[in-house]
């Protein structure tokens, strides 16, 4: 998977795929609107970031694909893939802790800061994808 080339999509399962690091200048799709609420995404080689009703959901450094994204009270799950080793940030619920499973292996217990953000690394090469859920202990 290299991009979601329509930048940003609802998926048949109830999840949203988003983010095309494939391309070399900011893009942006807004007001899509996917379960009631408006989502927005920028997405290049640099960045990938999507918001959630003008607030902050995901960012990544470099850009990323990410698919079949669903969040819930407890849990965020997605696949993601870039042009190697990515870093993304998510927002959850201030001061908490989550364990952070990558490809299924536990990364261990993370705790979010003040405002809610939680960052992971995860090494990928080109054309490799990883499956990431982050649950909440």
């Amino acid at each position: 998977m290299a991009s979601v080339k329509e930048l940003l999509r609802a998926e048949s399962d109830g999840t949203l795929s988003f983010g095309d690091y494939t391309l070399p200048a900011k893009t942006k799709k807004d007001n899509f609107e996917f379960e009631g609420d408006i989502y927005k995404v920028k997405t290049f080689a640099e960045i990938t970031k999507l918001e959630k009703n003008g607030m902050f959901v995901y960012e990544s450094v470099p850009g990323s694909a990410v698919e079949n994204f669903k969040a819930t009270a407890d849990e965020v799950a997605f696949t993601v893939s870039a042009q190697g080793d990515v870093q993304f940030t998510l927002e959850l619920e201030p001061e908490s802790e989550y364990e952070v499973l990558i490809d299924g292996i536990s990364s261990g217990k993370m705790s979010t800061n003040l405002s809610g953000k939680l960052s992971v690394s995860v090494e990928l090469s080109a054309d490799q994808n990883a499956a990431v859920k982050v649950v909440k202990c």
